[in-house]
């Protein structure tokens, strides 16, 4: 039997229930499946570029852009459409088609999931 607890659902702003990739790392020790999406998470955002792209989509008026609005991060266009895909890869980032442009938004959860993931469950002694 395992003494391991099942985190509660984490709840988007729009209601959704959704859990949450990895347990909090003060809980247990992670599982090598956990680890590696919580490290393809953390990857993606290891690079300045992704990281800046990644806060101007999650910052941004209702929630999502155009690539458009994004792409001022000093790298040229195909650099920018490179890092994007990296970010949609690791899971953090959707997009959709619309006519010439693509728009952005952050997966839903993910920043809750992220915060849940570095959260400590310990009290301050």
């Amino acid at each position: 039997m395992s003494n391991a607890k099942v985190l509660p659902l984490l709840e988007t702003a729009n209601g959704q229930a959704v859990v949450p990739c990895c347990p909090p790392l003060t809980e247990r020790p992670m599982t090598a499946e956990e680890a590696e999406t919580a490290a393809r998470m953390f990857k993606a955002l290891g690079d300045p570029v992704r990281l800046r792209l990644f806060s101007a989509v999650a910052s941004h008026e209702g929630g999502e852009a155009c690539v458009c609005d994004i792409s001022d991060v000093g790298v040229s266009q195909p650099t920018v459409s490179h890092h994007l895909k990296k970010l949609k890869e690791a899971g953090l980032l959707t997009s959709e088609r619309r006519g010439t442009w693509v728009y952005y938004r952050v997966e839903p959860s993910v920043l809750a999931a992220m915060g849940k993931l570095l959260a400590t469950t310990a009290t301050a002694v």
